[in-house]
Formats: C-alpha cells, structure tokens, sequence
C-alpha cells in the first residue's frame, strides 16, 4: 500500500487525472491567487456549489470554462461521475461559492472518495472566511477550534454551547445573518454577557465589520437592527478561573432544569446538586 504520495510543483499544472480543491475569494475577487487562476482556466471541468458564483469570477478575469454543479443537493449522484472523469485522465478543479472547499460543505465527501480511489489531490490555498475572523479579532490565534454551523437541534445546540463554553482556546462559528439574534441570546444564557466575542461580517466585502466587546455589547449593537451579509463569530476561550467559576454556575442551572424536567421537584434535585458538589442548597435555589 503506497502511504505517500510524491508531487512535484515545478511539473505543468493541471495534470492529467488530478483533482486540485481551489481556494476561491470569500468576497473580494482580487484575492484570487495567480496559481488558482490558472487551474481555473486549464483544467478539464471545474465542480462549482453554484455556477452563478464561479461565473462571476470568470467574467471577472475574462475566461471560459466547463462548469458542472456540485452541491449538497446533487453531490451524492455527481461523485460517481467526477470520478469517472478523473479516472478518463481529466483534470479537474473543486471549488465553493466561497473560500476553501470542504469547510461545511460536500466537498470534503468527493475528496474522501477520490483519496479512496487512489486519485492525485493538490489543494491550492487560498482566503478561509474562519482564519481570517480569528487573525481579525486579535484572540489567542495559536490554539483554536472550529464548529461551524452549529445543528439546528435544541438539544444538539446546547451541548456544543456547553463544550464551547468551557474551553480554554479560542472558537469560531458560522452563522446565518436570520440567526444571529438567537445565537447571540444563546450565547448569553450559557456563557454570560460579559464573555468576549467578535463578530466578523462582509469579510473582503466593502462593508466589512468586526463588531464587539463581549457578548452583551454585540446584542445591544443589532438591537433593533437588520442583521445582512456572511457572519463569522470568533469567542475567546476562558483565560482565568474567575471566569472558570462563572462557567460552573451556568452548568449548575442546566443541570438542575434537567433534573427538574426528569420528574423531580425543586426541592429534591437542589438537595442531590448540593450533596454532589458539597454546596449549600440555597446556592442552588438561587439558580432557579
């Protein structure tokens, strides 16, 4: 079995039967690499999210190509088929509406496949809307994790807020513009208002913004307000163990609401919380 694969970049790019993952701008057309410009233009067939997004990037640098659409809605009947070209000695280029493909969107099966069929695969970096939030929001930047879209789910939802909440580096998350009002009082509810975070909007886009201190701020900000554009959310980690105390509190409450939604009362669940983490019961009651 070979564990390595050899590339040499001085050969003539695109090759024969490779599938290059092409950085795309993230809103700013003028950050698009020389090097992915010309895989754009000589391979084979560019696999896009939407057409219309590629398209633009064409007619910005005056080129033609074959585009095929490649999204979540069609990617499970396309991959057979980017495969089979691959495998005719095609080149050919991924790309997504914006910024590096595979980042939550179904780039990443096409190349989970195309690895397991033995196929060549180069990325050509290129502007990644989360990396570029986080270097933006001056946060701890060398340690971080990224969520992304979080799941639509309540109970899903609040177990990632949760984990996020208690973590010491730094994390990132992609939000629609329609949600961020709720994600913003989620936040708070779980972690505080006073824990700092940056909102990241139009990034590269001439109506670039990075909005907040902490997490109270940034909803009396959009108070009122039509939130518009692509948002990114960058929150810093816990630092300090007085923030470490806070963060107890806010898993206390959730645990007490889930013991009280299980069936018991106030009064027994206070006491078992208050026998488990050898707290007085009235600290307990005042959560509720």
């Amino acid at each position: 079995m070979n564990l390595k694969t050899s590339f040499s970049h001085k050969s003539k790019e695109p090759q024969s039967g490779f599938l290059y993952v092409v950085g795309t701008p993230i809103g700013n057309l003028e950050d698009l690499s020389s090097r992915a410009l010309n895989i754009l233009k000589n391979v084979s067939l560019i696999a896009c999210e939407d057409t219309r997004q590629t398209k633009k990037i064409m007619k910005r640098f005056e080129f033609s190509n074959n585009l095929v659409s490649f999204n979540k809605h069609n990617s499970f009947n396309k991959i057979p088929r980017i495969i089979n070209e691959l495998n005719a000695g095609k080149s050919l280029a991924l790309v997504s509406d914006a910024g590096m493909p595979s980042i939550c969107d179904p780039g990443e099966d096409l190349i989970v496949e195309a690895k397991s069929r033995g196929i060549e695969i180069i990325c050509i970096p290129g502007p990644c809307a989360a990396i570029t939030a986080l270097v933006a929001s001056g946060f701890p930047s060398s340690k971080f994790t990224f969520e992304g879209f979080l799941p639509k789910k309540k109970g899903e939802r609040e177990k990632i807020l949760l984990e996020i909440s208690k973590n010491e580096k730094t994390s990132i998350l992609f939000e629609s513009p329609h949600r961020l009002k709720q994600l913003l009082f989620e936040l708070k509810k779980t972690f505080g208002g006073e824990r700092e975070i940056k909102i990241s909007r139009e990034l590269t886009k001439k109506f670039e913004e990075h909005i907040g201190n902490n997490i109270q701020d940034v909803i009396q900000h959009f108070e009122g307000k039509e939130v518009k554009g692509e948002i990114t959310v960058v929150i810093k980690g816990i630092n300090n163990k007085k923030k470490k105390s806070e963060l107890n509190k806010f898993e206390l409450k959730k645990e007490l609401t889930d013991l009280i939604n299980a069936g018991m009362s106030l009064s027994q669940a206070s006491k078992y919380l208050a026998k488990k983490y050898n707290l007085a019961k009235s600290v307990i009651y005042s959560l509720y």
